[in-house]
């Protein structure tokens, strides 16, 4: 992984066998980054999606392999009172899988890249944004106090 700062905004390129959150956490540990959004694009080869299913409370994990085109990739970091950073991505996938085109889409937990990604990380300007727990969903939304 590799990144540059123009202006306000960070620049991260990943290279093969990266790990794309773990890789923008540090970025955002390393440049003391409370919150931020991020996009990209890139291609994978593995990824765990994720979909919440409110019935049951519980996210539901789908692992895929093979060459994944990251079509779409959008997310935000927040940061906890103990200081502990959050994500929250979602990620949109192509593939070709027994001679047919497939997307696959969700909460991205994980993915690593095959050839390259390229991320553009953008830090809030002028504050910060913390994170509230959610005990419906065991998980945090954007908190603004």
């Amino acid at each position: 992984m590799e990144y540059k700062k123009i202006g306000e905004t960070y620049y991260v390129r990943m290279d093969r066998g990266d790990e794309i959150i773990s890789n923008i956490l540090e970025v955002c540990r390393k440049e003391s980054i409370p919150s931020a959004v991020f996009s990209g694009i890139g291609g994978c080869k593995s990824a765990e999606l994720q979909v919440f299913i409110p019935d049951t409370g519980s996210f539901e994990t789908e692992r895929l392999e093979g060459m994944l085109e990251l079509v779409s990739l959008n997310g935000d970091l927040v940061s906890a009172d103990d200081g502990q950073l959050y994500h929250h991505t979602h990620a949109l996938f192509s593939f070709k899988k027994d001679g047919q085109h497939g997307m696959a889409g969700g909460h991205l937990k994980s993915t690593t890249v095959l050839y390259t990604a390229e991320i553009e990380l953008r830090p809030t300007v002028g504050g910060s944004i913390g994170r509230k727990f959610d005990p419906e969903t065991g998980t945090g939304f954007w908190n603004f106090k």
